[in-house]
């Protein structure tokens, strides 16, 4: 009979390469939790321009935009007009009522260096980036930056303007 033969062992150096490569790649994913590194996350842009809106529904339907720090009116959305921008209030509301956060609580919308349109909740901290929704969409938001500093344009929506104005005959 032949002899039983010993068993073969798996080379040395291969096990401490792969024990080394698996502690780096753990060590690498901590730094990475710890320091907040997102790498789908767009480099930050310096504001252009900024404006803190607060949006409130009157009991007959219009939602009223107004700036924080004046307490100006921008614009009257009569009810039926601006869907994306009910839209979008809409959604973040609902986030707001889940953390049992006042409704409120103004928003940051800016305009970014690189020509992104951002609406910010101060209260989630979330960020909307409006251009993601198409030029119209983030057009609904963009005619609300008029008026603030470095922005020109008209004081509310097209379809408010109009509507303001057939309200006047």
């Amino acid at each position: 009979m032949s002899e039983p033969s010993a068993p073969e062992h798996f080379p040395r150096k291969i096990l401490i390469a792969f024990g080394s490569l698996i502690g780096l790649s753990l060590l690498l994913v901590t730094a990475a939790v710890l320091t907040g590194y997102d790498p789908s996350q767009v480099p930050p842009s310096p504001t252009v321009a900024s404006r803190d809106l607060r949006f409130s529904d009157s009991p007959d339907g219009t939602t009223l935009v107004q700036d924080v720090a004046d307490g100006r009116t921008v614009a009257v959305l009569p009810s039926g007009i601006e869907g994306f921008v009910r839209g979008i209030l809409r959604a973040v509301s609902r986030e707001r009522h889940n953390r049992r956060l006042p409704d409120d609580t103004p928003f940051r919308l800016s305009r970014l260096a690189d020509g992104r349109l951002t609406l910010t909740d101060l209260g989630t901290h979330k960020i909307i980036v409006l251009n993601s929704f198409g030029p119209t969409n983030e057009a609904s938001f963009a005619v609300f930056l008029a008026g603030s500093a470095g922005v020109a344009g008209p004081t509310a929506p097209p379809d408010t303007v109009s509507a303001q104005a057939g309200a006047g005959r």
